[in-house]
């Protein structure tokens, strides 16, 4: 199993098919019950973001979205799937996927040396 990131979207082109949206509570519901969604939440606004930087030796805090635009990030979703086909297909089937876009990405786990 590859855990999979989902980055939940509004991008400000949403699909125009007129058939009703999938509901959220039972995309949640079906995929913690399967096993393949691990964790999720929603994000609070753009507006109460915070960029965090370090150059030259100082902190560097700026308030707001980290980018400019209709684009941003309103949740995330964690899965545990076999395959990046299977992670596609459960991002598919999310009601954001046709009101704004979803993201999806492989972990990258790192392996760090505690010893």
């Amino acid at each position: 199993m590859t855990r999979y990131i989902m980055f939940v979207c509004v991008d400000g082109d949403p699909d125009t098919d007129p058939s009703p949206e999938p509901d959220i509570e039972k995309w949640v519901a079906d995929n913690d019950a399967s096993g393949k969604r691990v964790g999720g939440d929603r994000l609070a606004g753009p507006s109460d973001a915070t960029m965090v930087r370090l150059r030259d030796g100082k902190t560097l805090v700026t308030d707001g979205p980290f980018t400019e635009g209709k684009e941003f990030i309103v949740g995330y979703d964690l899965l545990e799937c076999d395959s990046m086909d299977e992670a596609i297909a459960i991002a598919a089937a999310h009601p954001m996927a046709r009101g704004g876009r979803i993201e999806v990405r492989a972990s990258w786990p790192m392996e760090l040396d505690l010893s």
